[in-house]
C-alpha cells in the first residue's frame, strides 16, 4: 500500500499493488497490506522507458554490465531499457540479441529490450539479420547503428522497406561523416576561439532532411536519435506537419548543457552529439514541450576512467545518464513551467514505450494496469555524487552540481527495486 502519493502531481491518492498490479486508487483506502510506504509530497509516475541505453556488455563489461546497467536504471526511476547495438561482438545477429535479452531477465532490475543493429558490424555495407533478430526470443521491433550513421542513402532506404513488415522502427545517429571528420565539439564560435575541430549543425541537419524523405517516401518508420540542434527541430516539425510517421528524441545533457563548458577542456563534456549553443537548448526545450520532440532519452554512454581521465583530443565521448535524468527534467523543463508531471510521464514513459512497441509498459497509473511506478521526491535537492551510482563509470557531467528531486521508489510489476532511494534485491520482502 502507496499512501498519499500525488498520481502525476494530482491530489494526494492511495495506491494498492498486488499480483503484479494495481488493484486499488483512491483515498483512505482500507485494503490489508503487508507493505504501507508513506508517499506524502512524492509524485507518482509510471515506470520510465529509455529508448537509447549503453549497456556495453558483450565486450566492454570494464565499462557497465547488464546488471550494473539495470541496477543504474532502478535508481533512475526506469522500469525498461533499450539496449544499443554497439556492444563487442555487435548485436546484429540473432544470437547476440538474445544474449542482451537473457541477461536482462537474470538482473530482474528492469526489463531489457535490446536494439538490433542496421548493418552487419555497424559497417554501413550490408544489412544486418533483421528479420531473425526480430523473430528470435528478444522480439527486436528497433534497429540502430547508433555511435555511427547509417549514411548510405540505398542502404537506409531498404532498412526502412525491411522493417515495414513487422512494425519496426530504424533509429538514426544522424551525423554525416564527411562533414564531421576529425570533430572535437560543436562547431561555432567556441570552437573557433579554442582551435578545436568543429561538428556543425548541417552535418546533423542534412541527414535528418535525408531520412525523413526517406521514410516518406517508403511509409515506413523513423526515429531520430539525440536531437541536438534548433534546425533538426524545424526539419522534425516540418516532417510531423506532413504527416510522415517520425518521431524523435533528446538527451538530458542536450537540455541543461552548452559548448562554453568545452572551455574547461575537461573530457566530460565530449559527447556525441557535441553539447551545443544556449539558442539550440532553447529550442529543444521548446520542441519537447510542444512534443516535436517525442522523448527524453538518456544515451547513457559508460565510459571507464582511463577512457574519460585524458587529455581532450583522445578521450572518448558519451555521458552517463540514468541516475540524473529525471533531475535534470525536472530543472530543464518542470521547474521552468514548460512541462507539468503529466507531460514528463507523456515523454518519459508513455511515448518511448509506444516507439519502441514496448508491451506492458507505458501504460497508466491505472486499476488494472502493470504496476510499472517511480516515486519521485520533486521537493529534493542535493548534489551530484557519482561515487554513489550504481552505474560501474563515473563520467557524469553534474557532479558536484546542485539538481532537484531524487527517485524515492521504483517498482517493476509490483516489486521493489529501489526502496528510500536505495536498490533492493528484486525479491526481497519491502
Amino acid at each position: 500500500m502507496i499512501r498519499n502519493a500525488q498520481i502525476l502531481g494530482g491530489p494526494a491518492q492511495d495506491i494498492l499493488i498486488a499480483d503484479g498490479t494495481f488493484q486499488q486508487i483512491g483515498t483512505d483506502l482500507r485494503a490489508e497490506a503487508d507493505v504501507e510506504i508513506d508517499a506524502t509530497g512524492l509524485v507518482a509516475l509510471p515506470g520510465l522507458v529509455d529508448l537509447h541505453t549503453h549497456l556495453r556488455e558483450p565486450g566492454r563489461e570494464d565499462a557497465e554490465t547488464v546488471l550494473t546497467g539495470t541496477q543504474a536504471a532502478a535508481k533512475g526511476g526506469y522500469t525498461a531499457v533499450h539496449a544499443m547495438a554497439n556492444t563487442f561482438p555487435v548485436a546484429d545477429t540473432a544470437g547476440v540479441v538474445e544474449q542482451v535479452w537473457r541477461l536482462g531477465k537474470e538482473s530482474g532490475y528492469c526489463d531489457v529490450q535490446p536494439v538490433g543493429a542496421v548493418t552487419v558490424g555497424l559497417e554501413g555495407k550490408k544489412l544486418a539479420e533483421l528479420g531473425a533478430m526480430h523473430d528470435s526470443a528478444a522480439g527486436v521491433r528497433v534497429f540502430s547503428d547508433d555511435g555511427k550513421c547509417v549514411d548510405d542513402a540505398v542502404i537506409m532506404r531498404r532498412a526502412l522497406e525491411y522493417v515495414k513488415a513487422f512494425d519496426g522502427v530504424v533509429a538514426q545517429h544522424a551525423q554525416e561523416p564527411r562533414l564531421t571528420e576529425g570533430a572535437q565539439m560543436n562547431e561555432g564560435q567556441v570552437s573557433g576561439e579554442l582551435g578545436l575541430g568543429g561538428w556543425p549543425a548541417v552535418a546533423e541537419e542534412s541527414i535528418i532532411a535525408r531520412d525523413v524523405l526517406l521514410a516518406a517516401h517508403v511509409g515506413s518508420r523513423l526515429h531520430v536519435c539525440h536531437v541536438s540542434t534548433a534546425g533538426s527541430v524545424e526539419i522534425i516539425r516540418w516532417a510531423k506537419a506532413k504527416g510522415w510517421d517520425v518521431t524523435a528524441e533528446v538527451t538530458p545533457h542536450h537540455l541543461l548543457l552548452t559548448d562554453e563548458l568545452v572551455r574547461s577542456y575537461d573530457p566530460v563534456y565530449k559527447v556525441n552529439p557535441p553539447l551545443r549553443t544556449a539558442e539550440d537548448v532553447q529550442a529543444l526545450r521548446k520542441a519537447l514541450a510542444d512534443g516535436t520532440i517525442d522523448a527524453v532519452a538518456t544515451d547513457h554512454a559508460p565510459h571507464p576512467a582511463e577512457d574519460k581521465d585524458c587529455e581532450w583530443a583522445v578521450a572518448a565521448m558519451g555521458m552517463v545518464g540514468l541516475e540524473t535524468a529525471l533531475s535534470v527534467v525536472q530543472q530543464a523543463m518542470v521547474d521552468t513551467g514548460l512541462l507539468n508531471w503529466e507531460g514528463v510521464a507523456d515523454r518519459m514513459s508513455h511515448r518511448p514505450a509506444r516507439i519502441g512497441r514496448l508491451a506492458g509498459h507505458g501504460r497508466p497509473v491505472s486499476v488494472g494496469e502493470p504496476a510499472n511506478l517511480v516515486l519521485f521526491d520533486p521537493a529534493y535537492r542535493g548534489t551530484v555524487n557519482p561515487e554513489s551510482f550504481a552505474t560501474r563509470s563515473r563520467n557524469t557531467p553534474y557532479r558536484g552540481l546542485d539538481l532537484p528531486g531524487r527517485v524515492h521508489a521504483t517498482f517493476l510489476r509490483g516489486t521493489a527495486t529501489v526502496l528510500a532511494g536505495e536498490l533492493v534485491e528484486p525479491g526481497e520482502p519491502a
